[in-house]
């Protein structure tokens, strides 16, 4: 036992935690939540990551680092369709027993993986971009506030990009409050506390929103995962790792928490040497990572209250600078392909545009437009052909 072992642990939990949960804040208020419907949204995923992360990395002696589905997140948030916690829950729970179903079938892991990855990472694009665009709306609106920490996570980011962005939290929060800008501060860290949400099943929202949350969570989530499990040397259970997280997020979605999934970029602070020299002791992060989390559940509710106090631009900034690395993945992805690059801008057009029809959101739209184009290309390409 190292102590690089805890440290490593901790500051993915950190980087994880402090760098996303603007992001479900966010999707907390587009999905409608109040504030302790917000609260048990957060403690559900704090704890879907404490037991997962702890399990998987005991149970396989290798560190499987589990994390929310951000991407999933920034689909809710950037939903232009009133969706209601109750059909948000049931489209949580569609997405989670789709993940495991994937483990218990294989083809339908299959079905996923035959989604062009240029088309899904232009959907993940096209989701991405608009928090992206809303740093710079925002500067607009508080220009004393937003510019400063832009230079900072410019600059920080050379430095250590793990931690560019707790570093623009940090000082957004004193420059808010220096600013006049913060509301009233919770007096104290209290303890959460969760609340029981029933789920209802809206046939738009679990089209529009619990198929694109699942497929976004398999493709910009799971899957680098698990590559970054492979690029340390480790053979990933896949079906337990699926099998795992889809049951946990199918057990916290009616606290209000949506889907639990692989950590990528987290997963690397505790997969590499820095971590533990030796590959086969670096299973233990996996414990710490998780007791982290039970802190972190165990104070959501004060941890909520001190984001709700922050300025609305402070929030969408720092969001959209933690997404800016994600947004940059998504587009190589989605152009790198020049075959396939048609349908992908078509898609992230499509996705970022907002249109919605017959109450589904624009991320299942842009999805079918850009299989639909793939389709026309394929056909007429192999007419020419005869």
């Amino acid at each position: 036992m190292r102590p690089s072992v805890v440290i490593s642990a901790v500051v993915a939990a950190l980087v994880g935690f402090g760098g996303t949960l603007a992001i479900v804040v966010q999707a907390a208020r587009a999905a409608g939540a109040d504030a302790a419907q917000t609260s048990s949204w957060v403690t559900g995923l704090c704890l879907a990551m404490a037991a997962t992360s702890a399990f998987l990395s005991i149970r396989h002696r290798i560190p499987i680092i589990t994390a929310w589905s951000t991407p999933g997140a920034a689909l809710i948030a950037a939903s232009t369709v009133p969706v209601g916690m109750n059909a948000a829950v049931g489209a949580f729970l569609l997405a989670g027993g789709l993940i495991l179903l994937t483990s218990a079938f294989r083809p339908l892991g299959d079905l996923i993986g035959r989604i062009p990855t240029a088309v899904a990472a232009a959907m993940l694009a096209g989701v991405l971009i608009r928090f992206v665009l809303a740093v710079f709306e925002s500067a607009g609106h508080a220009p004393l506030l937003v510019w400063p920490l832009v230079g900072l996570f410019l600059v920080a980011r050379l430095v250590n990009p793990s931690w560019a962005v707790l570093a623009v939290l940090a000082a957004g929060g004193a420059l808010s409050y220096a600013l006049g800008l913060t509301g009233p501060m919770p007096d104290g860290l209290g303890f959460t506390s969760v609340a029981w949400i029933a789920p209802s099943f809206e046939p738009a929202v679990l089209v529009g929103l619990g198929l694109p949350l699942f497929i976004v969570t398999m493709a910009s989530q799971n899957l680098p995962g698990f590559a970054v499990l492979k690029a340390a040397g480790y053979a990933a259970p896949a079906r337990s790792i699926l099998g795992v997280t889809g049951l946990a997020s199918v057990l916290t979605a009616p606290l209000g928490a949506h889907t639990s999934n692989l950590a990528a970029i987290t997963a690397a602070l505790c997969t590499g040497p820095d971590a533990h020299p030796d590959p086969e002791k670096r299973w233990m992060t996996g414990p710490f990572y998780g007791a982290t989390y039970l802190v972190f559940a165990a104070f959501g509710a004060s941890l909520v209250a001190i984001f709700a106090a922050l300025p609305g631009d402070l929030v969408k900034t720092v969001a959209g600078l933690a997404l800016l690395g994600p947004l940059t993945g998504a587009l190589a992805a989605a152009l790198g392909d020049e075959q396939r690059r048609f349908a992908a801008v078509l898609t992230l057009v499509v996705t970022a545009s907002g249109y919605a029809a017959f109450s589904i959101g624009s991320a299942f739209w842009g999805l079918a437009a850009g299989l639909l184009a793939l389709a026309l290309d394929g056909g007429a390409r192999r007419w020419r052909a005869r």
